[in-house]
């Protein structure tokens, strides 16, 4: 009996350090070795789109390398993988998850609500405006209407049949505003320029950008922008087979080849690393959003192509200073 007493005593005591130890392991703060853990759910597309998916993955790698952070991508081969992608980010310990793409933004914010300790960041989405307006949300914005006027300058400056136009993937606020920009500033140019847009539908299929573009070169469009992310390589293809000018987005496309007058560049990949920093320092504050534009270099014009001539480099620069400076104010919606 004494030692059967002593057994259950034993075992009693080994429950109570068990106990204690996990407790003070579930409630216990990391210490200054642990990093700062990010992850990246991309949209669809993957991260080989040679746009907006690259250039947020370009971003957390440079976050890596400079701010000493751990990093994981989720990629999203749908809209369905959107809410379990961010779900696994929030669960499995990383400290802030970046939601990159507007069409993430529901998503986003009911995975929010879920895990009200985690940090989220998106790209594209006005935080104030989500659904439930999440308090852990910072939205990370950009006044894509300015790098579209940019495009729109270098577009009208060249063209000689005063006709261009865009191909847009879906109708949505970002892609609307670089085509407002686009059109407004190419018509500040050059009067009575003719601007053409249409829509793909879609984001990934490269035929059906072509296809828009293919039609709006039979229209005499002499200069086409793409704005359908991984899509718009295939109207980008298609001004190069009928050796028009193309012009990309987001990222700086000059190395799709010679017919590339430039791009209207979103940089992405600075935004990823400065709300990386925000939160790594405790500065991340939810419900309101990081905007990124002419003024604060978040968003320009890529490489120009070397057959333009510098006189037209020099509008170019002469527009972009006043865009910085509020001289112009450039529409953010489409006219038809």
């Amino acid at each position: 009996m004494a030692i059967r007493k002593w057994m259950v005593v034993a075992s009693l005591a080994l429950v109570a350090v068990v106990a204690l130890t996990a407790a003070s392991i579930g409630s216990a703060k990391p210490d200054a070795t642990t990093k700062y853990r990010v992850a990246l759910v991309t949209d669809i597309g993957g991260l080989n789109d040679k746009g907006f998916n690259a250039s947020a993955y370009a971003g957390l790698k440079r976050a890596q390398a400079r701010l000493g952070v751990e990093g994981r991508v989720f990629i999203s081969k749908s809209a369905a993988d959107y809410i379990p992608n961010l779900s696994t980010g929030a669960t499995q310990g990383y400290d802030m998850v970046i939601a990159v793409g507007f069409l993430m933004s529901d998503s986003t914010a009911a995975v929010a609500k879920r895990f009200p300790n985690v940090k989220f960041g998106i790209v594209d989405v006005s935080a104030p405006f989500m659904k439930g307006k999440p308090k852990n949300v910072r939205g990370i914005v950009f006044a894509e209407q300015e790098a579209g006027c940019l495009a729109g300058v270098a577009a009208a400056n060249v063209t000689k049949t005063n006709v261009i136009s865009s191909v847009g993937g879906l109708k949505i606020p970002p892609v609307d505003a670089f085509i407002a920009g686009y059109q407004f500033c190419a018509k500040k140019v050059k009067k009575g320029i003719t601007t053409l847009n249409g829509y793909s539908q879609d984001f990934v299929a490269q035929d059906k950008c072509k296809e828009v573009a293919l039609q709006q070169m039979g229209e005499e469009s002499d200069v086409v922008f793409q704005v359908a992310g991984g899509c718009g390589l295939g109207a980008i293809q298609g001004a190069k087979d009928q050796k028009k000018w193309g012009i990309g987005v987001d990222a700086d496309q000059a190395y799709l080849g010679k017919h590339m007058l430039t791009s209207a560049v979103k940089k992405v990949d600075v935004s990823v690393v400065a709300i990386t920093k925000l939160a790594k320092a405790g500065k991340l504050k939810g419900n309101t959003d990081l905007l990124f534009n002419v003024k604060n270099k978040g968003v320009d014009y890529g490489k120009v192509s070397k057959k333009v001539p510098k006189a037209d480099i020099a509008k170019l620069n002469v527009v972009k200073k006043k865009i910085a400076s509020g001289k112009i104010k450039v529409k953010e919606k489409v006219k038809f």
